[in-house]
């Protein structure tokens, strides 16, 4: 797992996290992309109850019930989607999966800071690190 930080006058702006996983490109898209696998890997969804919503997802969070959407299918490996929150603000996830070689792929996550506070950016950026971890063990593991 590996980290790279976009600084800016006002600090940290984003952080990009990502995580090697030894599968096809494809695969860990396909498992990533569906939203009823999130609660497997993503630790603020788990247990979690997936129910479709029309074009969006719903399921429990620590914060309560949050929708999730993706942005379409696509070829590129582009799994950004936004969570909207109980309060209804919405947060844009930046998710990328990258081929390497065949049977490999880089799996990168893009946390921006927002409104939260260093410790809350820190400690986000640990939750993240922790849920691709958990999806690299459940892929390698398939």
């Amino acid at each position: 797992m590996s980290e790279n930080t976009g600084t800016t006058s006002g600090g940290s702006a984003s952080r990009h996290l990502d995580v090697l996983i030894e599968r096809p490109w494809r695969a860990v898209y396909d498992y990533a992309s569906d939203p009823r696998n999130l609660p497997h890997w993503a630790a603020g969804l788990a247990g979690s109850d997936v129910q479709r919503e029309v074009t969006q997802w719903s399921m429990n969070s620590p914060m309560g019930r949050v929708l999730v959407s993706f942005v379409p299918e696509n070829e590129y490996g582009v799994l950004d989607h936004s969570v909207t929150l109980p309060t209804g603000e919405s947060v844009l996830n930046p998710l990328r999966v990258l081929p390497l070689e065949e049977t490999r792929c880089e799996v990168v996550f893009t946390l921006r800071r927002g409104a939260m506070s260093e410790k809350e950016f820190e400690a986000d950026a640990t939750a993240v690190a922790e849920d691709l971890a958990t999806l690299k063990g459940i892929l390698e593991s398939e």
